[in-house]
């Protein structure tokens, strides 16, 4: 098991440099806290290390989107595919364990580095600037620990645990922690740190941070946003069997909660095609955001094949392409299957005809013998190449110099928590026309407003839906608005309906006459209950006696 001590051994930290414009992140190598913790250069880039354990999961050929009915690898030998094709065993678990180093961090900094005067700076002109920062970092580090332990229990369930620096052999014998226990110190460390740490660095007297605003750092707003999101999955059928009411009602109020410190800080829904590109993470709605840096990796590996240096990689499924809803709200014309749909299908979805990416001068040929379609090897097999956190403005031509533009992940916006709260609502009340004094905003009004963007405006969920309806149509909103977001793999694992059993393709031929005719094609995933959870490393078992294995992973031959 990687919980290991933190001890005189060397510490090596590794620079992020996803927040390298914003945030100092250094290299370094340290040999214990009478040397990590002397300067405030020092402890802040040991700091600077937690941070750069932050998840995120652009399109790239270890997506989650290609592991769910969200999109489909149109590289056959990545091993994304080994989630849905029978290879995810516990000797090929995926692993989210290396989480456990940067909690491993945390709980070494708590127990070392609290206290601290850095008698040598005393005298430096902005002493007092480096020491509020300094005094923060407990609290930044608490809701970093939180998040780690969110991660992990969403994919594990029941976890090892600990405050404390432990041992090798403290470590490896540690037993599982209900998951139950594990979202309860989730919830409390947010509610404890919450107001220890700003809305906003730019805002800071008095801090040197106010200088040169850090945009990369933890706030008051992604507290509530965890313990918002955390409580949500706490209420969901996946941790609620029994589906006990007064979780959802927890739910709905910190969700409500994140929805007014919104309004109240000037977080506001925006433009949908905001959410990505050079400046997304300063958009309008954006609680918190994971800076990544200049890249052009996810328009290599996502660009259509046909284009030069292009490889393709996760391409949107009809599955996907079927939530899209007609913006005047009739039905789909079979013959034209993609004229009128909800304007954030072409937002995020190049299809067949499709002009993408600006350097392309051709509009897309998708169909079957068409320039980006099959059989040419690693053509999109479903009939459609994404657009949702690419640039279409990057040329990754031979003749372009571009080294990539800025890209940043996002971890939580304003769009998630109206959609969390209208689920949660809906789930408590029962209605999604349902409200109560606590409760003010029915859960069809969250969505609506979600519906309601400037530039998506489609039609208003009605009042009097069936609650079956509306759950239908909730959960296609979900992934809609979502999409590529890293949220489908994990919400149908939640919602315990069912696994990804199947995923549709689209397989698109042109006829003689320049018509296309369309082909819906089913394709069948491997999917087994114990998938709901992910299976624990076989090496972290072997390591620790008291360590056991999620239900049906053992017994689950692939």
């Amino acid at each position: 098991m990687k919980l290991k001590n933190i001890c005189i051994g060397a510490f090596c930290a590794a620079a992020l440099a996803g927040c390298a414009d914003k945030m100092d992140y250094h290299e370094y190598t340290t040999y214990g806290p009478d040397h990590v913790f002397t300067n405030f250069g020092y402890t802040a880039g040991f700091v600077n290390n937690i941070y750069s354990y932050l998840d995120y999961d652009f399109p790239s050929t270890t997506s989650l989107a290609s592991a769910c009915d969200e999109a489909e690898m149109a590289l056959t030998y990545s091993d994304v595919l080994d989630y849905t094709n029978g290879n995810w065993t516990p000797l090929n678990p995926k692993s989210q364990w290396g989480y456990y180093t940067p909690i491993r961090a945390v709980n070494y900094f708590l127990a070392n580095a609290r206290g601290l005067t850095f008698e040598d700076n005393r005298y430096d002109l902005d002493y007092e600037e480096q020491m509020n920062r300094y005094r923060r970092y407990q609290y930044e580090v608490r809701l970093l620990r939180a998040y780690y332990y969110f991660l992990l229990v969403r994919a594990y369930g029941d976890i090892p645990f600990t405050t404390e620096v432990l041992t090798e052999e403290e470590a490896n014998s540690l037993t599982r922690t209900p998951a139950s226990e594990v979202f309860d110190f989730i919830v409390s460390e947010c509610n404890s740190v919450a107001e220890m740490l700003p809305v906003d660095y730019a805002d800071l007297e008095n801090d040197a941070a106010a200088t040169a605003p850090e945009s990369g750092r933890v706030t008051r707003g992604m507290a509530l946003a965890l313990k918002a999101r955390t409580l949500l999955y706490r209420a969901s059928k996946l941790f609620n069997e029994q589906e006990d009411a007064s979780l959802y009602h927890e739910a709905a109020v910190a969700n409500l909660d994140v929805i007014n410190y919104c309004n109240e800080n000037g977080i506001v829904l925006g433009n949908y095609s905001d959410l990505w590109g050079v400046n997304n993470w300063n958009a309008s709605e954006m609680i918190f955001v994971r800076r990544y840096g200049n890249t052009d990796s996810p328009e290599r590996t996502n660009y259509p094949i046909g284009l030069e240096n292009a490889t393709s990689g996760n391409c949107p499924t009809q599955t996907l392409v079927d939530a899209y809803e007609m913006q005047d709200g009739s039905e789909v014309n079979p013959n034209n299957p993609y004229e009128g749909r909800d304007p954030r299908f072409a937002m995020t979805i190049a299809y067949n005809g499709d002009e993408w990416p600006n350097s392309n001068t051709t509009p897309l040929e998708t169909y079957v013998g068409g320039r980006n379609g099959s059989p040419t090897p690693y053509a999109t097999p479903t009939g459609y190449y994404l657009k949702k956190y690419l640039d279409g403005t990057i040329d990754i031509s031979a003749s372009s110099s571009s080294g990539g533009t800025r890209h940043s992940w996002i971890t939580f916006r304003l769009g998630e928590f109206l959609l969390n709260y209208a689920e949660a609502t809906f789930k408590y009340l029962g209605s999604a026309d349902a409200t109560s004094d606590e409760l003010p905003i029915s859960a069809r009004e969250a969505v609506n407003r979600i519906r309601q963007r400037s530039d998506v405006n489609m039609p208003e969920f009605p009042e009097g839906m069936s609650n079956t309806e509306f759950w239908e149509r909730y959960k296609k909103e979900r992934m809609v608005e979502l999409a590529f977001e890293g949220h489908r793999f994990w919400d149908v694992r939640r919602w315990k309906e069912g696994g990804f059993d199947h995923l549709d393709r689209m397989v698109i031929t042109k006829n003689d006459n320049g018509t296309y005719t369309y082909t819906v094609q089913r394709k069948d995933l491997v999917w087994d209950d114990c998938m709901y959870f992910y299976p624990i490393p076989d090496s972290e078992i072997r390591k620790n006696p008291n360590l056991t294995q999620n239900p049906g992973w053992n017994e689950f031959n692939h």
